[in-house]
């Protein structure tokens, strides 16, 4: 379990931290939470479903066949497809909420990527610093908090977006059913869905709203994902002979680039 503690000059002016080299940090993530702005990017290439929590529906992708597994994940901690969710490219820090109305940025003090040396370290090419000589947050530290700060307020208009949905009767079960090597059958249970059904049935009146609160996009993305999860079975056989095969991700440096405007997909 990570150990997360809040980021101040007190307890961190003299430490410094190292970017994740890998994603072994995720090994046992079977579902990954979304938000809108990266969906468009994410259902290229994973499979995406709706989970529940809460009474409310979000967003997710699939990362595995089984409890505790995740088969996007290598053995040598490599990442097996062509997008990341950026619930780990802060990784290993995150943001924690302190009463109703603050958050607070912190580090993974159990990730092995934290070590003395603050600055010092960073000159002599080692660590990367938490805070400057005048202990300010460096440029890099800044960058990540904008960054989890911007996936944070983006998940409250997901759960909009997926409220919608579920209001106008687009959200059903998926139950997967998974084949194994001995023709047994096992069924993954606790996914939704879009019903395509219903939405190519939807009236005028409903489809008008569901556009004018813009959850089209997030229907169709799902939809349009799910030809991805025949390459979850692709990977739990290579996991099985420890060969993954899937094209690999650049590892060891934050990408904090998904929020852009370019490549977003628009549906009208």
């Amino acid at each position: 379990m990570p150990d997360f503690h809040a980021i101040t000059p007190t307890n961190h002016a003299d430490k410094g931290w190292h970017a994740s080299p890998g994603y072994g940090f995720a090994a046992h993530d079977t579902m990954a939470v979304l938000v809108m702005q990266e969906i468009p990017r994410a259902c290229l290439s994973l499979p995406l479903a709706l989970a529940q929590s809460d009474g409310h529906y979000m967003p997710v992708a699939l990362q595995g066949l089984a409890q505790g597994q995740n088969l996007l994940v290598a053995p040598d901690g490599r990442w097996l497809a062509d997008y990341i969710p950026a619930a780990y490219r802060g990784y290993p820090f995150a943001l924690a909420r302190v009463g109703d109305d603050r958050t607070v940025l912190c580090f993974d003090h159990d990730s092995g990527l934290l070590e003395t040396g603050g600055a010092a370290g960073a000159a002599n090419g080692g660590s990367q610093p938490f805070f400057d000589e005048q202990g300010q947050p460096v440029e890099r530290v800044r960058q990540i908090l904008q960054f989890l700060s911007q996936v944070q307020a983006n998940a409250q208009p997901t759960q909009l977006l997926c409220d919608a949905l579920q209001q106008h009767g687009l959200i059903e079960p998926w139950p997967i059913n998974i084949q194994g090597d001995e023709g047994k059958t096992t069924t993954l249970q606790g996914l939704f869905r879009i019903n395509e059904t219903a939405l190519n049935a939807l009236s005028p009146e409903s489809f008008q709203a569901l556009r004018e609160a813009g959850a089209l996009p997030l229907a169709y993305c799902q939809l349009l994902s799910m030809q991805h999860l025949q390459r979850l079975g692709i990977l739990a056989r290579a996991h099985a002979a420890q060969a993954p095969v899937l094209p690999e991700s650049p590892t060891g440096d934050l990408d904090l680039e998904f929020l852009n405007s370019g490549g977003t997909i628009k549906f009208h």
